[in-house]
């Protein structure tokens, strides 16, 4: 007789007790393989990585350098972001890390993941984690463009 295998009848269906793995600002060059090898589980079927890099231009203006900041709560709400997430889908590890200082055009400024048992639940997860982020967690980009002139915008 065949074994059911229904959604949600295998432990691995269901979130991971304690999935978060990997959450920091930092103002050290950040690492994809890092963030990717921290979301490994072998109960998920479907990983979601998401790759934020300093772009050439804003808003029709060519962007020569930027810098991040961050207020010292940005930890924890990033904490309070990832926890929302967890709560809301069925994860199995996740990981944000966010860089902070100067950096130059084609950096990497923000790289997140998510596993979870399928495809679907790990894009609609990893999407909310980045926009989530990038809306709530108090991080600032500072802009200099390239015609002298320069911005303070959030990181949204």
């Amino acid at each position: 007789m065949a074994e059911n295998h229904a959604h949600g009848d295998h432990p691995g269906e269901r979130a991971a007790d304690d999935p978060i793995k990997l959450l920091a600002i930092r103002d050290t060059t950040l690492s994809v393989d890092e963030v990717f090898r921290a979301v490994g589980d072998d109960a998920a079927g479907g990983t979601t990585l998401f790759v934020g890099t300093v772009r050439n231009h804003d808003g029709g203006a060519d962007v020569d350098a930027l810098g991040y900041s961050c207020h010292p709560s940005a930890e924890a709400e990033l904490r309070r972001v990832a926890e929302k997430v967890v709560a809301d889908h069925p994860v199995r590890a996740l990981a944000a890390v966010h860089r902070v200082g100067d950096l130059r055009v084609g950096d990497l400024a923000v790289v997140v993941a998510v596993s979870c048992p399928h495809r679907g639940e790990a894009f609609e997860a990893c999407r909310k984690l980045i926009d989530d982020l990038k809306h709530e967690v108090p991080i600032w980009k500072h802009q200099k463009f390239s015609d002298g002139t320069e911005e303070w915008v959030g990181a949204c």
